[in-house]
């Protein structure tokens, strides 16, 4: 038959090969052939997994699989009749398939992804089999208005720290930092406020703001690794002994990034912080402030239903479901 056939594609009616839990997966396989050819059946299969796999030294250390669909029908043939032939051209076979809701985001990970697919085989009387496959996406998005309200309200984390062993002669530093709300969506500016006390008599190197993406993979119910990426960070210079410094209104970028976690996946966890960071002169271990926030699809809207969005705000057309960054060293 690889002769006969011309062309042996899976095509869908999305072009953009994007679709929301809930909606209808629509299209078509279609065979080109040469000269009329017998087939035992077209068999269509409509994949979506989740799979987390980690490597040591070339052989697999750790692996976990879940699946949210397993679905398969025919669209040429009926089980135990003999071959059909084909006429020469084109020949369409249309299929359509309900996507489950509850089904979580496509992903690509550098220890695990979550991937949607369809095949298509096309077997012939002579026992051999063509087969084809295509990859679509799926995005489950998150909507800050559906989250609970005080997602929606500024929040914020304090400290008082005593470093050293010059404590009992020294003071605190006392550090307030404040984010204007919980969730985001890319293209929005997370605004910063921040008032660092230096009591003590050591001197702030500097401060910094830092967002970061933290992906942890499951197996068997364990987390078997974890990586931390900065996306973004903002700094500022010295804070002397008995001095302060004040962080009033300052902005970080959210860049296109999926949503926070992956709903209805139960191996791969996203988590989004902003954490704002003191990081002293001497040889002491830098002091952490964690300020976890939500990373949704679709942003607050007012009152009167339209977007409360901020001046000079971008919102992205699209989201990546994979990090160019994954190879990079994580952050300890």
């Amino acid at each position: 038959m690889s002769r006969k056939l011309v062309k042996f594609l899976i095509l869908f009616d999305n072009t953009n090969l994007l679709y929301f839990p809930g909606q209808f997966l629509t299209g078509r396989v279609l065979v080109e052939l040469k000269d009329d050819t017998p087939a035992l059946g077209l068999h269509f299969h409509v994949v979506g997994e989740g799979v987390v796999r980690l490597r040591r030294h070339g052989h697999e250390r750790v692996f976990d699989k879940e699946n949210y669909i397993d679905f398969r029908m025919r669209l040429l043939g009926e089980p135990g009749q003999g071959s059909v032939l084909l006429s020469p051209g084109i020949h369409s076979f249309p299929f359509k398939l309900g996507l489950p809701l509850g089904l979580p985001s496509t992903f690509l990970g550098k220890h695990g992804w979550v991937q949607y697919f369809c095949k298509a085989a096309l077997r012939e009387p002579n026992g051999l089999t063509h087969k084809n496959q295509q990859v679509f996406i799926v995005m489950n998005p998150i909507d800050l208005n559906l989250e609970p309200p005080i997602i929606s309200q500024p929040f914020q984390c304090e400290i008082e720290h005593k470093f050293g062993l010059s404590c009992m002669k020294s003071g605190p530093v006392v550090c307030r930092v404040s984010l204007d709300r919980g969730g985001y969506v890319p293209g929005e500016t997370i605004s910063i406020n921040a008032t660092l006390v230096n009591h003590s008599k050591i001197t702030i190197k500097e401060t910094k703001a830092a967002l970061t993406e933290t992906i942890q993979y499951l197996a068997r119910g364990k987390v078997v690794q974890s990586e931390t990426r900065e996306l973004v960070s903002l700094r500022r210079g010295k804070v002397r002994p008995q001095d302060s410094d004040e962080w009033v209104n300052e902005q970080i970028y959210v860049p296109p990034l999926p949503p926070t976690n992956l709903r209805g996946c139960h191996l791969i966890q996203i988590q989004y912080d902003v954490y704002f960071i003191i990081q002293p002169a001497n040889l002491e271990k830098e002091v952490k402030l964690q300020l976890p926030i939500m990373m949704a699809t679709y942003p607050f809207r007012g009152n009167e239903g339209t977007l409360r969005r901020k001046q000079g705000t971008h919102y992205p057309s699209s989201l990546p479901i994979f990090r160019p960054w994954l190879e990079e060293k994580a952050v300890n």
